[in-house]
């Protein structure tokens, strides 16, 4: 498949086939995902999915699958598409990288260079890509002075942050934690793919 980036078909909609790799890590606001992946199918962009193993306990893998008209990879050792290397070709396609929600455990990963499943790997190895994660986590996780300091080390990666917002979280209180809303990612992704193509136009002159 082309990256939308490459082509030179540039009018319509700002997600009409952009290729979007969305990442799911573990937390309640995993459903909120789900909702985002078919907003962005139904804007036309094409959505991989990679969940890890905490994800597909609270949504199920089939979930995505069904939304994106695609299969789901949860796992280094068993792609659905038969490659050997899909971490690799995951990253060589997408266009922009989203991870939403993105847990303090994947924030900390990748910004340490920790691979230890699909997802941290594919994320490792997408590092030159548009990236743009949407955090979600209790409170206090969120004011660690830890993870304050893993997010700006991805900011000064280039890694875009959209959220969390202020409101209730799964535990019942109230406190910034939670995940931007799909509509909001979306726009997001939007502006990203408007970035990508006028980059795209001004370097083929």
């Amino acid at each position: 498949m082309t990256s939308r980036v490459e082509s030179t078909a540039i009018d319509g909609p700002m997600l009409k086939d952009l290729n979007i790799l969305l990442g799911v890590t573990g937390g309640i606001a995993a459903y909120k995902a789900v909702d985002l992946a078919g907003k962005l199918t139904a804007a036309g962009a094409h959505v991989q999915t990679v969940m890890t193993k905490s994800a597909c306990r609270f949504v199920g893998p089939k979930s995505f699958e069904t939304i994106t008209c695609a299969p789901v990879f949860t796992s280094l050792w068993n792609d659905p598409e038969g490659r050997k290397s899909s971490h690799i070709a995951l990253a060589e396609w997408a266009d922009v990288v989203v991870v939403a929600p993105a847990s303090a455990d994947m924030i900390g990963k990748m910004a340490n260079g920790i691979c230890d499943d699909l997802l941290s790997t594919t994320l490792c190895t997408s590092w030159s890509c548009r990236m743009l994660f949407a955090p979600a986590m209790n409170t206090r996780m969120w004011e660690n002075p830890a993870v304050q300091q893993n997010v700006a080390t991805l900011r000064e990666m280039g890694v875009q942050m959209i959220g969390p917002a202020a409101g209730r979280l799964a535990c019942g209180a109230e406190g910034v934690g939670r995940m931007a809303e799909p509509q909001e990612i979306l726009a997001t992704i939007e502006a990203i793919g408007s970035e990508l193509i006028r980059g795209k136009i001004e370097k083929d002159g």
